[in-house]
């Protein structure tokens, strides 16, 4: 019934950019936490961004390792999150997944009820 599809990821050389795309259907996600995280091979689930709305005002929320290269938005009338990466290194390389959750907030992957299937990102050096 609810179903969140990533899509945007491929194969960039380091110092590319990347724009990931979140659209959900079956329900209207403009009310909910929308984050990204991301595992690479043999590593842990780990957060990436996150965006709440509350009323006219945005949340965003950022990794330390991405901030200031990513950027979190998103497109309610869309039902569309997105995440821009820009200056993007090999350590970035991972299947990226979107997830929502009720609520402001949400750094952890076990807050979030909701999850895509995943798109790869794969920086070369």
């Amino acid at each position: 019934q609810v179903r969140l599809v990533e899509s945007g990821g491929g194969l960039v050389q380091a110092g590319d950019s990347l724009r990931l795309s979140c659209t959900a259907s079956g329900r209207t996600v403009g009310t909910y936490t929308m984050g990204w995280f991301r595992q690479a091979p043999g590593k842990e689930r780990e957060f990436v961004s996150a965006i709440s709305r509350s009323g006219p005002t945005y949340y965003a929320y950022y990794a330390d390792s991405v901030k200031g290269r990513f950027t979190i938005s998103r497109d309610d009338s869309k039902n569309t999150g997105y995440l821009q990466m820009n200056s993007l290194k090999p350590e970035d390389t991972a299947v990226y997944y979107c997830a929502v959750k009720e609520g402001l907030g949400g750094l952890t992957s076990s807050a979030y009820s909701l999850w895509g299937q995943g798109t790869q990102v794969t920086v070369s050096s």
